[in-house]
């Protein structure tokens, strides 16, 4: 739900410190005129910023307009219409209410659609437990802003037993890529601005195209092996603490001679139901998030989380029709020239900044050929 609004230049968001800062609402403010819990952290100046952010029309009618988005959120409400008709829903982070609409053209007795934005200005009091919670809380690269710790609190605070989320789970991926094109875009530039070799203008240049991750759409060609699993999430299990950080190992094969620009990564959530034992009428929620260890050791590298035909699929994945999620691009300083069968190996850390939580630090770790680098990153 991270969209851009109006006059940005090359259709990129700009980055907070510049102004309108990237992403959703946020539910410990949203749920107004309730008493938080201790757990509820307190809003920040920067927390007040990011709200205020969207209250600007632009932002809400970028996210609509992305019709990858609006039409499977559409299409999984109407699939789990039978548990929607008559029962209580709960919209974080609401928006527009486009979400809450459908709900109640789905047939919802009630549908409470909060936001802490000026864009949605009826203050709610919400006095019961609700049947479902539906949101869009995925930022960049997942994670960037956020918002899941607050699908969480609504969760254990007014979700009744055997409730539905959507959506239900979230799988984020990353890869290696080539992107030529880019890099020569970015760089190779200087090396001869009009018949002037400007060479000594290439190492600011690296660091001012490449310092920070980038919100770029690519293809399935710029892909140079199958993807890692980074992480999985399973809305109806997971914990804020999982969230705090995450690790994971990869090892990649390059399935191509070409130059190593960077690392992809993306992501997609499923729309599932909550799983019923038939024998005794309890819920059996799915495993949570699996560990890096597991990650590692499983190292799904080459296969998807298996999905049931019936799942209805929301993909930010290169091969896939483009959001307005793109896909996040960690570039290189410098590329490294690679072999077929060539490995690249390391490790890739997310973990919420200090500086401002709703960041995220990025750290990665990467060799191949003998040689071995550190990249530090902030989603800002």
């Amino acid at each position: 739900m991270l969209a851009r609004g109006p006059g940005f230049s090359n259709g990129h968001p700009p980055r907070p410190r510049r102004g309108r800062p990237r992403g959703l609402r946020d539910s410990y403010r949203g749920l107004l005129q309730q008493q938080e819990p201790p757990s509820a952290r307190p809003c920040t100046e920067f927390d007040k910023a990011y709200f205020h952010a969207y209250s600007h029309i632009g932002v809400h009618e970028e996210m609509i307009k992305d019709h990858v988005r609006t039409g499977t959120y559409k299409a999984a409400i109407m699939q789990y219409q039978n548990l929607i008709e008559g029962k209580v829903v709960l919209d974080v982070g609401c928006g527009t209410g486009i979400l809450a609409i459908f709900c109640a053209f789905a047939g919802a007795r009630r549908v409470y659609a909060v936001d802490a934005s000026e864009i949605a200005l009826q203050d709610v009091n919400i006095e019961e437990n609700v049947d479902v919670i539906i949101s869009e809380w995925m930022g960049y690269m997942l994670l960037y802003e956020t918002m899941l710790p607050s699908i969480i609190f609504a969760r254990d605070k007014w979700l009744k037993p055997g409730g539905l989320i959507l959506p239900s789970h979230a799988t984020l991926y990353m890869a290696p890529v080539t992107h030529t094109a880019r890099y020569s875009e970015s760089i190779d530039f200087w090396r001869d601005v009009y018949g002037i070799k400007m060479s000594a203008m290439l190492p600011l240049a690296k660091q001012s195209a490449f310092e920070e991750p980038c919100i770029e759409t690519i293809t399935g060609e710029n892909i140079l092996t199958w993807p890692l699993v980074v992480m999985e999430v399973d809305c109806y299990t997971i914990i804020v603490q999982e969230l705090e950080s995450v690790t994971a190992k990869y090892r990649f094969s390059s399935m191509l001679n070409a130059p190593l620009h960077g690392f992809a990564f993306w992501f997609d959530v499923e729309f599932n139901g909550p799983a019923i034992s038939p024998s005794n009428n309890h819920l059996q929620f799915p495993s949570g998030s699996l560990s890096s260890d597991q990650h590692s050791q499983s190292s799904s590298q080459s296969k998807k989380r298996v999905k049931s035909d019936e799942t209805i699929v929301l993909s930010t994945a290169p091969e896939d029709a483009p959001t307005h999620w793109q896909q996040t691009l960690l570039y290189l300083y410098e590329p490294i020239e690679l072999k077929q069968d060539q490995i690249i190996e390391g490790s890739v850390t997310l973990t919420q900044s200090k500086e401002n939580a709703r960041f995220l630090n990025i750290h990665l770790e990467y060799s191949s050929g003998g040689r071995s680098f550190i990249k530090e990153s902030v989603m800002r």
